[in-house]
């Protein structure tokens, strides 16, 4: 005979799922960090129900997303929002979610922003983009810079990342987003032998492409085919390597010239979609279609015989 199996302790009782209790949907989906949202989002009481505006950004495979938000009980309030996908507009064709176009959409948002409380004359950030450290101060008899805080969400949050790009740029177009003035989340900070510095070339090379155009060089000479493949929407585009710095400079002349986001296109009622439902039919209709079908069933039967 076998040996008997001893029975386990059973852990998992009645009390312990009496007491569990799951986490809220979006931390289990990974979307939200409640413990860093509450740090953003919480406001002194002495502030008199002043907003607390956030500076979200948020990147995707095919866009990059920027909003001004606030949080109130109803739920978070948008301010102001810019998408890469806008910068067509402005001459940016491909490559909307490098780190140029990620600089180019915080500063559209940024101008977006101060045109729409009217601050836009008054703060016009920095005057040549540089990649040096930059921030607006309030000066004597005017209005506060606009202020807020960045909300990067799950994205790791290390040296050259291109939530640092969005922030540059809506720092540069007249925001005023607390940063370290060490450079460190920027391309050209280094840190060797104890010692650390940043370059501020380095930052304005990522700023107008050239990190791109680099790359886009070496692969032409070293691996043509793989150069036609990877960057084949610019080749369709007409865009070179030699293009990008004059492309980004006039996007953005042409984002502080007209930032306004431009009006919604009217849907067309008329067309019907095909994920349309169609509407219930009332209870006599029901029962007049059902009969028809019956009779349709008998005479069907009737004319078989």
């Amino acid at each position: 005979m076998g040996a008997r199996k001893k029975k386990g302790k059973k852990t998992k009782n009645r009390a312990y799922y009496m007491r569990f209790n799951p986490k809220m949907r979006r931390r289990r989906q990974a979307k939200t960090d409640y413990q860093a949202r509450s740090t953003l989002v919480y406001q002194d009481k002495d502030k008199y129900n002043a907003p607390k505006y956030r500076f979200v950004v948020r990147i995707s495979n095919r866009q990059v997303t920027c909003q001004v938000v606030s949080s109130k009980i109803v739920g978070d309030e948008i301010l102001a929002c810019a998408y890469s996908s806008e910068l067509q507009r402005y001459g940016v064709k491909v490559g909307l979610t490098n780190y140029a176009a990620c600089y180019a959409t915080g500063l559209l948002l940024a101008r977006r922003v101060l045109q729409k409380l009217g601050l836009d004359e008054t703060y016009t950030g920095t005057e040549e983009i540089n990649g040096e450290y930059f921030m607006e101060e309030m000066e004597d008899d005017e209005k506060s810079p606009f202020a807020c805080i960045l909300d990067v969400g799950l994205r790791p949050t290390t040296t050259g990342a291109r939530i640092y790009a969005a922030m540059k740029g809506g720092i540069d177009g007249g925001l005023a987003i607390p940063h370290t003035d060490s450079g460190k989340p920027f391309p050209g900070w280094w840190k060797e032998d104890g010692q650390a510095g940043f370059q501020s070339e380095d930052l304005k090379k990522y700023i107008f492409g050239g990190h791109v155009a680099d790359y886009m060089r070496k692969l032409q000479e070293n691996e043509p085919d793989r150069y036609e493949k990877q960057f084949r929407l610019y080749i369709q585009a007409g865009v070179a390597a030699d293009d990008l710095e004059d492309i980004y400079t006039k996007a953005h002349a042409g984002i502080r010239a007209d930032p306004k986001a431009l009006p919604k296109k009217a849907t067309d009622k008329a067309q019907v979609s095909k994920f349309t439902r169609t509407p219930k039919m009332p209870l006599p209709e029901r029962r007049d279609h059902i009969l028809n079908r019956i009779l349709a069933i008998k005479k069907k039967a009737n004319l078989q015989i």
